[in-house]
């Protein structure tokens, strides 16, 4: 078999001028799939059919509609023609010229309430229908339809309205009001007045009251001066533990599984983020298509709060396919099949298998394989721990070396918190590899360690907050009788500027040693460090960076640090721009010593998804090998990091 090892100094064939471009998709069948399946979507933009059948309009009115707002400015406009209903959906026909009466008397309550968001509490909405105020129109009206029937609507926004005199009353009496935004001269928008109330029950709760409430929201409008005199009161209730929990909506997971690893239990002090954190942790199993957690609206005889954890079961068996392309890869295919609740308890099967270099190896041998079984089962001994077993097999051909594996893996996760946790376990590789120090077989017994704090605020779009994680890697080589071991750590932070986080700062920092090595032909190829790549330094090519031999061969390092600093601009909603500088080194010894750092630098675009920004960097090395990479494309998923 001809190997692929990296020569930067006489093969450019092996980098192509450096580019990747991957587009991947990825498809959950069930039974009914083709029944059902009249509408395409790709990251929410319709490729063909509609989202719903079309629904027949008896007695169609068609309708043309002239939305007036001559003092709003740019922002205002924009949020009343969203509220607009005949606005936004002016092909939409009503159904008959009593239909088209009520959409517009339900239009102006809409523009009203749009008017209050804003703080406009002076404004006034008027709409005509067919030359006629709606307020005069009769019950029963009948409108000339030998054309479309003409609506419109002039808003006159008035001033903007400030808080005037704030009073809070009842149990939330002689609070701060700078805590809620409720100061004298500040903002007095519909929106921001509810979210103050929501808070302040939200703050009796957390002193551990189930029953707390707001008993009035009373807001007077004072068009003399422009201001809003707001009175809030509200109760408490008595302080209460946690209740009996009960269980509803569930069909083949088991009902006191649910209920232990939520970790609700009674007697324990009750809060609003408790409850939360018991539905994200019950999300997670991924085997609820909802979950709500309900509180009794009075107390039990012993005081407690009763609680219900209403959910719904979503598919458990799921299957699934991907493809991707890249220049230098060639073409991959990817398939998994899957069991979300084995055996009543959210126990998780998952099998797949890959095939990749389809169109670019020159035969079948050349081509990259993998094939491997995952068993999770969560909440093995205590709802805190989680047990993985894993099989893979798998063959590989970047252009640092060939390598044939076989993985086995046994461990378990705890979490100590909700940001803290830990792993340990068992893992058994047989390796077989061709590289710069020919062709050798490896036998490795490790113990993976790892220990993870996660305080991100969002795991794929985070903007606050940091990760940290360390592990260790402690590891016996049978064939050679090698004791050796990894360490790694990495740290990345997030801060976000603006008032709604218009740029978020973003940088990374990683590195690792080998430490019991006399020679890295000791240990498998897989288990040398390299870097360069969409997930490290980009611009170069996957694992361009690192130690070469005297005939120009990768070889692997016993260190490297790699760090990367982005900042992500948010151009629109869903549109951002990031621009980004990496660096890294590999090295031989087991401290690099920085001689050869290798530095990209380039720029990204973003487009934001309900399961995270779509992701497209283009990158040039500021320090190429000669005959390597001159520019590098990737796509992704997610943020770089």
């Amino acid at each position: 078999m001809p190997k692929r090892r990296t020569d930067p100094k006489k093969s450019t064939a092996f980098w192509k001028a450096g580019t990747a471009m991957a587009v991947a998709a990825s498809v959950a069948l069930y039974p009914g799939f083709a029944r059902n399946a009249y509408a395409f979507k790709l990251f929410g933009i319709n490729i063909f059919g509609s989202d719903d059948e079309e629904q027949q309009v008896l007695d169609p009115v068609k309708f043309t509609v002239t939305l007036n707002t001559p003092d709003a400015d740019t922002k205002l406009q924009e949020s009343l023609t969203n509220s607009s209903l005949l606005a936004s959906e002016p092909d939409k026909p009503a159904s008959g010229d009593l239909g088209l009466l009520i959409r517009a008397r339900d239009d102006r309550e809409r523009l009203i309430a749009a008017l209050y968001e804003n703080a406009r509490y002076g404004g006034t909405v008027k709409v005509t229908v067919a030359g006629q105020d709606i307020d005069s129109i009769p019950p029963n009206p009948s409108f000339n339809r030998s054309g479309p029937v003409p609506v419109v609507i002039d808003v006159s926004p008035g001033p903007v309205f400030k808080l005037g005199n704030v009073r809070l009353e009842g149990d939330v009496a002689g609070r701060d009001l700078d805590q809620y935004g409720l100061v004298t001269g500040g903002d007095a928008r519909s929106l921001a007045i509810i979210k103050a109330g929501n808070k302040l029950v939200d703050d009796l709760k957390a002193e551990g009251r189930p029953l707390a409430k707001l008993t009035k929201r009373e807001a007077v409008a004072n068009h003399a001066n422009d201001t809003v005199d707001l009175t809030m009161s509200a109760v408490g209730g008595p302080v209460a533990p946690l209740g009996e929990v009960a269980v509803k909506g569930q069909r083949t997971v088991d009902q006191d599984f649910i209920r232990r690893y939520s970790r609700l239990n009674g007697g324990e002090p009750y809060s609003p983020e408790k409850l939360r954190k018991a539905s994200d942790r019950l999300r997670k199993l991924g085997v609820f298509s909802s979950i709500t957690i309900k509180e009794a609206t009075v107390l039990a005889p012993n005081g407690t709060i009763p609680l219900t954890i209403e959910v719904s079961e979503g598919k458990h068996r799921y299957l699934g396919v991907g493809a991707q392309y890249s220049t230098t890869e060639g073409i991959g295919l990817q398939g998994y099949w899957g069991h979300r609740n084995l055996f009543g308890k959210a126990e998780s099967l998952r099998i797949e298998g890959a095939v990749s270099r389809l169109g670019e190896a020159s035969n079948v041998q050349d081509m990259d394989y993998s094939a491997g079984i995952i068993f999770t089962k969560p909440g093995v001994f205590n709802p805190a721990t989680t047990f993985t077993a894993s099989l893979k097999a798998k063959t590989e051909h970047p252009d640092t070396y060939d390598a044939r594996s076989v993985t086995g893996y046994g461990g378990f996760s705890y979490e100590f918190n909700d940001y803290d946790t830990a792993s340990a376990g068992f893992e058994v590789e047989w390796t077989d590899t061709d590289d710069a120090f020919g062709n050798n077989q490896y036998l490795t017994t490790s113990i993976p360690l790892e220990f993870v704090r996660d305080m991100r605020d969002d795991k794929l779009n985070p903007t606050e907050g940091f990760r940290a994680s360390i592990s260790a890697k402690p590891s016996y080589e049978a064939l050679n009788g090698t004791f050796f071991s990894s360490f790694e750590g990495s740290t990345t932070g997030y801060k976000g500027l603006g008032s709604d986080d218009q740029v978020v700062l973003a940088g990374k920092i990683a590195g690792g040693v080998l430490i019991g090595v006399s020679s890295l032909e000791d240990v498998p190829a897989t288990r040398r460090f390299y870097a360069g790549g969409g997930g490290s330094v980009r611009g170069y090519s996957y694992q361009e960076i690192s130690p070469y031999n005297d005939e120009g061969e990768a070889t692997g390092g016993r260190s490297y640090v790699v760090s990367s600093l982005e900042a992500r601009f948010k151009v629109t909603d869903t549109i951002g721009l990031v621009p980004f500088v990496d660096a890294g080194v590999v090295s031989s010894d087991l401290a690099p010593d920085f001689s050869d750092i290798r530095a990209g630098a380039g720029i990204g675009l973003r487009y934001a998804t309900p399961f995270g920004p779509l992701r497209l960097d283009v990158a040039m090395p500021l320090k190429k090998y000669e005959g390597g990479s001159s520019f590098g494309i990737y796509a992704g998923i997610g943020q770089s990091f």
